[in-house]
C-alpha cells in the first residue's frame, strides 16, 4: 500500500474499520434502487397544517464543509418582553419512511460516520447533502421548535408544528465567530437580507443568556479539543485543533432547548420516547481527587453546580491547560446512552448539560435517534398512533447506544492511523501528556500537538485518569492505529 497516497490508505482503513464494528459502508442495491425512484424534495401536498414560513429570515450555521444541513434558526419577537427563537428541523421522515431498505441502511448504522478520509453517510448524499438538507434558496419541510425566551435567559414557552421553509444565509461557524468577536469582517450571507444582520446578533445575545442560565443551573463547561484534519490535496499534512467558538454556542444552545421542548411535548402526548442521559458520574470520587489537587474542594455525593463552579475557575485561570481538565471530566463523568421514557415515568436526565428531559431531535439526516423522535413527535402533532411501540423504542435504544459508541472507536481508530502517519518520522521525541484511560485493559494518554491519544506501554503503575506526565513516543503502527508512548522523567 506504499505507493498510495495518504487519503487513498486512510480510505482503505476506514471501510474495514467500519466492517469490524459491523456497520455497512455501503449501500445495498435495494437501497440505491429506492433512491433513485425519489424524484425531489417533499412537498405540502396542500395540507393546512403546514405554515408557510419561506419569508421568515432562517439562516443556517455549522461547519465550513458541512453540507447536511439538519437545521436552521431565525429570530422574532414576542410579546411582554420575551423574544423568540425559531428551529426549523428538516423533515427527513417526509422522504425516508419507516421499514424501507433506506430506512434499513439507517436504522443499521444509526449516524453518519465522520473519518479522516471520508464522511459514511448514514443517508445517501443525494438525500442527506440535497433532498433532505436545507439548503439554501431551496424550499423544503421541516418540523419548527418555537422558543419564548424571557429576559434571564429561560424558556418561557413553546410551539411546534410543521413549515416550509427555505434557507436564507448560509453561514460557517468560524466567520460568524470571528465577526462577532469583532475579529473579522461580516459574512456575506448577512447581507443579503434586511434585518439578517441584526437577527444573527440577537440570537447571539439570547443564546449568551441561555448559557449562563444553563452553566449557573450546574451546566459543565467543557472545551474538549478534536483533531481537524489538513490534506493538501491527497496528502496529509496536520491534525489541527478544532476546540469552541461563540458561534457554535448559538447553535448548541438552541438545540438543546429545542431537545428539551421535543422531549417535554412528547411526555405531555402521554407518548414513549427515546431520551439521551448522561446518568450521575460513578467516579466521582476520582472528580473530586482532581479538584483537590487544585486547592478545590468539591462535595462527597454528585453536584452539577459545585463541579461546574470548580470548571468555571480552572478555565479562566488555567486556560491553556484547560482542554484537558475537560477531557478528564468527560471520561470519569461516563458515556451517554438511549433509553425509553414511559409515559408518566420518572428518570434519570443529562448530567453534564444539567437539564432532565432531553431527546435528540435536531439532526435527523445524520443520527437515527433523531430521526425515530421525528416520527413520534410528528404522530402526536397529527394526534395518530405512535409508528413504535415501547418494546421497539427500547430495543433501538440499545442498538443506538452500542452503535454511537462504535462510531466514536471507529473515528477515534482511523484519527490514530492518520497520525501515525504524521508521526513515523517522529519516534523518539518527548511530549506532555496526560492520562484519559486507566484500567486492566490498558493505560491511555493524550498529547496536546497534535491532539491525539496512544496507548502507554511502559511506566503506567499508580497513574490514573487526569494525571500530567511526560511521556515518549516509541512506536506506530498505520494499519492498526497504534501510537505507543513510554513514560519518561
Amino acid at each position: 500500500m506504499t505507493d498510495l497516497t495518504d487519503k487513498a490508505v486512510l480510505g482503505k482503513i476506514a471501510h474495514r474499520v467500519m466492517l469490524s464494528r459491523g456497520f455497512l459502508p455501503d449501500f445495498s442495491a435495494e437501497a440505491l434502487a429506492e433512491l433513485g425512484r425519489i424524484s425531489g424534495a417533499a412537498a405540502s401536498d396542500g395540507d393546512a397544517s403546514v405554515v408557510d414560513m419561506k419569508d421568515s429570515l432562517w439562516c443556517s450555521l455549522d461547519n465550513d464543509d458541512s453540507r447536511d444541513l439538519d437545521q436552521l434558526t431565525a429570530f422574532g419577537m414576542g410579546d411582554l418582553g420575551n423574544v423568540k427563537i425559531l428551529v426549523a428541523i428538516a423533515d427527513v421522515d417526509a422522504i425516508v419512511k419507516r421499514r424501507t431498505a433506506l430506512d434499513m441502511h439507517a436504522e443499521r448504522n444509526t449516524t453518519s460516520v465522520y473519518t479522516v478520509p471520508k464522511v459514511f453517510p448514514m443517508l445517501p448524499e443525494r438525500l442527506s447533502t440535497d433532498i433532505t438538507s436545507l439548503n439554501l434558496d431551496c424550499d423544503r419541510l421541516a418540523v419548527v421548535i418555537e422558543i419564548t425566551v424571557a429576559e434571564d435567559g429561560s424558556v418561557s414557552g413553546s410551539r411546534l408544528y410543521r413549515a416550509m421553509v427555505r434557507n436564507k444565509a448560509r453561514l460557517s461557524y468560524d466567520e460568524v465567530a470571528r465577526w462577532l468577536e469583532g475579529s473579522g469582517p461580516m459574512p456575506e450571507g448577512l447581507s443579503s437580507f434586511a434585518g439578517m444582520e441584526e437577527g444573527v446578533r440577537a440570537q447571539d445575545s439570547v443564546a449568551q443568556k441561555m448559557r449562563s442560565l444553563r452553566h449557573s443551573r450546574g451546566a459543565l463547561v467543557i472545551d474538549t479539543i478534536e483533531a481537524k484534519p489538513v490534506f493538501e490535496g491527497e496528502t496529509l499534512t496536520n491534525l489541527v485543533p478544532d476546540g469552541q467558538n461563540r458561534a457554535k454556542q448559538i447553535i448548541e444552545e438552541f438545540m438543546i432547548a429545542a431537545n428539551g421542548i421535543t422531549a417535554r411535548y412528547l411526555a405531555s402526548r402521554k407518548c414513549a420516547s427515546i431520551r439521551r442521559m448522561v446518568r450521575v458520574p460513578k467516579r466521582w470520587d476520582r472528580i473530586v481527587a482532581l479538584a483537590s489537587e487544585k486547592g478545590t474542594v468539591l462535595p462527597p455525593v454528585p453536584d452539577p453546580v459545585s463541579l461546574e463552579n470548580f470548571l468555571a475557575l480552572s478555565r479562566k485561570n488555567d486556560p491553556l491547560r484547560f482542554p484537558d481538565l475537560s477531557l478528564s471530566v468527560i471520561k470519569l463523568l461516563g458515556p451517554g446512552e438511549y433509553a425509553v421514557r414511559l409515559p408518566g415515568e420518572e428518570g434519570e436526565g443529562h448530567f453534564g448539560l444539567a437539564v432532565r428531559d432531553y431527546a435528540h431531535s435536531t439532526a435527523p439526516n445524520r443520527r437515527y435517534p433523531d430521526l425515530i423522535t421525528q416520527r413520534l413527535l410528528k404522530a402526536a402533532l397529527q394526534n395518530v398512533q405512535s409508528p413504535y411501540s415501547a418494546e421497539e423504542l427500547a430495543s433501538l435504544a440499545a442498538h443506538c447506544t452500542k452503535a454511537e459508541d462504535d462510531a466514536k472507536k471507529v473515528e477515534r481508530q482511523v484519527v490514530k492511523s492518520a497520525a501515525a502517519i504524521l508521526l513515523a518520522s517522529h519516534i523518539g521525541e518527548r511530549y506532555d501528556a496526560i492520562v484519559t484511560g486507566a484500567s486492566e485493559k490498558g493505560t491511555w494518554v493524550r498529547i496536546l500537538n497534535p491532539p491525539l491519544e496512544g496507548r502507554l506501554e511502559s511506566g503506567f503503575e499508580g497513574l490514573d485518569v487526569g494525571d500530567a506526565l511526560r511521556v515518549q513516543l516509541v512506536s506506530t503502527d498505520v494499519e492498526r492505529g497504534y501510537i505507543d508512548f513510554q513514560k519518561v522523567v
